[in-house]
């Protein structure tokens, strides 16, 4: 490749990729950060600081995808409206820069849940080099830390409308309250975890070995998600699982 124009969250598997693509191209990557409600300020800042460290050009780019009604509407083709939305700004931008290629952080393992948004992903003709040779997300964690990436071990992440059930409206407001009930949690020292929202609902997931501690700051938890808008905090049994909403799908063949 003579340049490429990176798809960039500050997560690991694009992390590798863009350090990768930098070591090979030089001046000639360059890393595309998009931006939206979806994307919490923590991790836009966590990005920023990232691609600083490695030395790769970032640019950030705003969209607004929550403004289309077929997005907002939350139908299980929600990751696919959006990625195709992201995927046609990003190849608008690359033809207007000369960028021959798009690349994307999407991994092996990525194939195993269910990911509408691949589809547009290969509709626009964006690469996913990692998945491509078969790299799994230890693997790839294992690299980055053989590398000297400072997130190597960083937890999964996923937008914030991840969290709202299929079916119910994405909106500015609720987009915020899963973001401030998370960062809370963070505060108070849990890495890795999910806020599901089910309206006045909040489903807490962390990994079952966190549990004591959730239970254990119970009432300044409750106190805080009363004051965000939450009426009932509840806690999942069967723990943090990335993906959890997309369950049902899964089991009903949409993959």
């Amino acid at each position: 490749m003579s340049n490429a124009l990176i798809a960039y969250s500050g997560g690991v598997d694009s992390t590798l990729l863009a350090k990768l693509a930098l070591d090979e191209l030089g001046k000639n990557a360059t890393a595309v950060i998009i931006t939206s409600p979806t994307l919490p300020e923590r991790e836009l800042k966590e990005a920023r600081d990232l691609a600083n460290q490695i030395g790769i050009e970032l640019i950030e780019m705003a969209s607004d995808e929550i403004d289309l009604p077929e997005y907002s509407a939350n139908t299980d083709r929600r990751c696919y409206i959006c990625k195709d939305h992201r995927y046609r700004m990003l190849r608008k931008f690359a033809d207007e820069n000369g960028f021959q290629t798009i690349l994307d952080g999407s991994n092996a393992d990525d194939l195993d849940d269910f990911r509408p948004g691949h589809k547009a992903v290969k509709e626009q003709g964006v690469r996913s080099l990692l998945q491509e040779s078969d790299f799994s997300k230890a693997e790839i964690r294992e690299l980055a830390e053989e590398m000297g990436l400072s997130n190597f071990d960083k937890p999964s992440s996923a937008c914030l409308a991840s969290r709202i059930p299929y079916g119910s409206i994405i909106t500015s407001d609720t987009l915020s309250q899963i973001e401030e009930a998370e960062e809370f949690l963070i505060q108070i020292g849990f890495r890795q975890l999910r806020v599901r929202h089910h309206g006045d609902i909040a489903r807490i997931e962390v990994p079952p070995e966190d549990f004591i501690e959730l239970i254990n700051n119970r009432e300044k938890i409750t106190q805080k998600f009363i004051e965000i808008g939450y009426s009932y905090i509840t806690l999942d049994l069967r723990g943090f699982r990335s993906g959890s909403l997309n369950e049902g799908l899964m089991t009903n063949g949409s993959k």
